[in-house]
């Protein structure tokens, strides 16, 4: 159930129909349902905050909810309802204004928040940023957060084996991307100037991470902007 039926909700809603999964959209805005723009889907005029409304779409049929509307008070309160009342496995959450991403928790019953800010602006700085550590994604049900860091030519572990490396408590490399390549991480890969290393690590371990991954070798003085 995607609710939020405006130009974000109808997106997913198109690319999960297109990959196989059935798909209600509920809006209570007459103008947003347009049934002929997704016209595979299902649709329902009502509002997502109203239990009266979830019961109507049988929200516990449902695997995965997403709160997809422009209003972050709608999206935690559709959150909270569809995994306190409806026991929804999965519940993902649209975060609109950077200032509410602190409320978008288990608390709240979301188990995954995207923060569209936020992922402009990790886009941003991955793109011009070498040697330091990039939060991408945050998972709020498992306390995680998806992090990525180009490795510096001058770090000490350029040449070291994957194995080798001490990585800190709670973190795991998931992905090296090396040029056009993406790497599933051997122990016995070499570590590479120019990785692009993509982790999935707590966020009390992302300082230790980054000084593990942009230490300078041995006579050269490590510098930030």
């Amino acid at each position: 159930m995607i609710a939020g039926a405006g130009a974000v909700g109808r997106s997913i809603a198109s690319e999960l129909l297109e990959n196989g999964h059935e798909v209600l959209l509920i809006d209570k805005s007459p103008e947003a349902v347009s049934v002929a723009r997704v016209p595979e889907a299902e649709w329902l005029l009502a509002d997502a905050c109203e239990i009266t409304s979830l019961d109507e779409a049988a929200l516990e049929r449902c695997q995965v909810v997403i709160a997809a509307s422009g209003d972050d008070k709608v999206n935690l309160v559709v959150s909270l309802l569809a995994k306190t009342e409806y026991g929804v496995p999965r519940v993902v959450a649209r975060v609109n204004h950077p200032k509410n991403e602190w409320l978008f928790n288990e608390a709240w019953g979301v188990d995954v928040a995207v923060s569209t800010p936020r992922l402009m602006s990790a886009l941003v700085e991955e793109a011009v940023s070498v040697g330091d550590l990039v939060r991408l994604l945050r998972f709020s049900h498992g306390e995680a957060n998806l992090v990525e860091m180009t490795l510096p030519d001058e770090a000490t572990l350029v040449g070291t084996r994957v194995g080798e490396v001490a990585w800190p408590q709670d973190t795991a490399l998931v992905t090296i991307i090396r040029g056009t390549k993406v790497l599933i991480p051997d122990p016995d890969d070499a570590l590479a100037a120019g990785d692009e290393l993509l982790f999935v690590a707590a966020p009390a371990q992302e300082e230790r991470l980054e000084e593990l991954l942009s230490a300078h070798r041995r006579g050269r003085r490590r510098q930030r902007e």
